[in-house]
């Protein structure tokens, strides 16, 4: 049986990927993780596909072991991993709280790497994974410095990964979106709502997906979705990111407040 796995499944584009994974018709189940059981059961009103509820709060140690435990006692087939689950907060570093950037760093890069090794005995040859990661991985950000460095982080993971595991025939790809509008705002400017008020364009969920699943069906290693992004990718490889990052403050109206 065909299994997909998706965690973040309750909301944004976690929740986003369980709907056009489901409508795909390549899966005969898929695994919903995420905190909010009733949204998880919510969801299997609006697929066809049969759902497995695992409500699990990726920030606790023991969702783990119910994870490893229950992989252990159903032993999917897996041809699809989606790791959707994470946050930020916008502030400068001072405004953060400390235990809020190291949730950010757990829950961003630790549960990531977690759910992905623990998953990987289960992926079948032909399976792909899909890391949902951020345009910020590619530069630094003033006033989003830990969440764009745990983005960093997926970015190399999944590259890395993409090569070691190709001779299994297993696809791993970074998905880089820019801004998109969902329940990731509410909880970055719980922060600050003035460290970060330029979002260029703002996605919907609905339009990256839809690129991500495109682009991991072709093989590639790295989704950047629209035009406009593909561009800001390009410039942070062509320019210092010392002249990037003044451009950025600029943008967010910092100039001359940060030494860039």
């Amino acid at each position: 049986m065909r299994t997909g796995i998706i965690t973040g499944a309750s909301s944004g584009m976690g929740r986003e990927f369980v709907l056009q994974a489901a409508a795909r018709g390549e899966l005969d189940e898929i695994w919903v993780i995420a905190r909010r059981a009733e949204r998880l059961e919510q969801l299997q009103r609006e697929v066809s596909v049969p759902l497995f509820v695992l409500p699990l709060d990726l920030t606790r140690a023991e969702s783990f072991e119910t994870y490893r435990r229950t992989l252990e006692q159903r032993r999917p087939q897996v041809t699809l991993l989606v790791n959707a689950s994470g946050f930020g907060k916008f502030g400068r570093y001072d405004e953060i709280p400390l235990q809020d950037s190291l949730d950010m760093i757990d829950l961003n890069c630790g549960a990531l790497v977690h759910i992905t090794q623990l998953t990987l005995p289960y992926l079948e040859r032909g399976a792909h994974v899909i890391q949902v990661d951020s345009l910020s991985a590619f530069q630094p950000v003033p006033y989003l410095g830990v969440y764009g460095a745990t983005k960093a982080f997926v970015l190399s993971y999944s590259r890395s990964l993409n090569a070691e595991l190709a001779p299994r025939g297993i696809h791993m790809m970074a998905f880089c979106p820019g801004w998109v509008k969902t329940e990731f705002f509410d909880h970055a400017e719980q922060t600050s709502k003035t460290a970060v008020t330029y979002f260029n364009r703002l996605f919907t969920a609905r339009e990256v997906v839809a690129c991500a699943l495109r682009d991991s069906a072709r093989g590639r290693d790295v989704c950047v979705p629209g035009l406009q992004i593909k561009a800001q990718v390009l410039l942070t490889k062509l320019l210092p990111h010392r002249l990037v990052m003044k451009i950025w403050l600029k943008q967010q109206k910092h100039a001359g407040k940060t030494e860039a």
